[in-house]
Parts: C-alpha cells; sequence; structure tokens
C-alpha cells in the first residue's frame, strides 16, 4: 500500500521501527525496515530482515541526522554478506546506553536507499561512500582500527 514513511523509533532488542502515513489516512507504527519499499512494481523481491538491518537496536536514544556532505551521495553498503548499492539518506546516532559510551562499541547507522527499492542501515564500517572527486577505488577499505581512546582536554 503506497505510504509516506516519516519518523522511525528504536526499542533495545528490536529492530528500527518505522512510522508511515497510509494513503487512506491512517499512520502505521513500528514497521520493520524490510516492510519498506521505494518502488512501483506491486510484487517487490523478497528482503529479509537480516539484509535491511545488521543489529538490533541497543538503546532508546538516538538523533537522526542528515550530513550535508553525504546527502545523496552513492554508496556501497554491505548487506549481510552481499553487496548493494544505494543512495545516502541520514544518520542515526545512539547516545546514552552502554554501547554508545565505550569508544569501540560506538557506532552511527547509515541509512540507504537501495537501488533494488529497500532500505538498509548499516554502521559506517559497512558502508562505503562513492565519491568520485574523492576517490575512485571500489575495493573495501582494510587496515582501518577501532578507536579505543576517550579524548578531554581537561
Amino acid at each position: 500500500m503506497p505510504a509516506i514513511w516519516f519518523a522511525i523509533t528504536s526499542t533495545p532488542g528490536r529492530a528500527w521501527g518505522c512510522h508511515v502515513l497510509l494513503e487512506n489516512g491512517a499512520i502505521y507504527r513500528n514497521l520493520p525496515l524490510h516492510a519498506l519499499y521505494f518502488g512501483s512494481d506491486i510484487f517487490p523481491s523478497e528482503w529479509p530482515l537480516k539484509q535491511a538491518q545488521r543489529w538490533d537496536c541497543y538503546g532508546w536514544n538516538f538523533e537522526t541526522i542528515q550530513y550535508t556532505y553525504l546527502r545523496d551521495q552513492r554508496c556501497m553498503a554491505d548487506c549481510d554478506g552481499l553487496i548493494h548499492y544505494g543512495d545516502y539518506l541520514f544518520t542515526a546516532a545512539p547516545f546514552d546506553d552502554g554501547f554508545s559510551d565505550d569508544p569501540e562499541q560506538s557506532k552511527e547507522f547509515l541509512f540507504i536507499e537501495l537501488d533494488n527499492g529497500r532500505v538498509t542501515v548499516q554502521p559506517t564500517n559497512k558502508v562505503m561512500i562513492l565519491d568520485d572527486s574523492f576517490h575512485k577505488n571500489t575495493d573495501w577499505p582494510t587496515g582501518l582500527k577501532v578507536s579505543k581512546e576517550i579524548y578531554s582536554c581537561e
């Protein structure tokens, strides 16, 4: 059914919840990401939740950001071991939970509209931005290190 996706929620131990406005005026809450489809054909391809989202949410609090530089940038996303291409939509940055306070575990999640009409949300280490003005390489980066330090000037 045609709908407008207008909000997301995060509940620990669950997939991101998507809120949509249906064309009949009803609001439907907490649809999982794999229920969304940006295509126009009636029978979309199968899209498992594991490809739409790598991990369950682990906190209640997050903020959404659309980084200006990343807006509409082409991306490669590792969706449960399968590489898909798409366009950056926005980022969700969790905070105030047991993972986000630890530098090794802190993550931001990029929401990407894929070329297959589906949506995926992946942590930054599972997305490569394809910016031809900056680099032309499509080999997955290697040798990157996880941040383990907390920096403070006082």
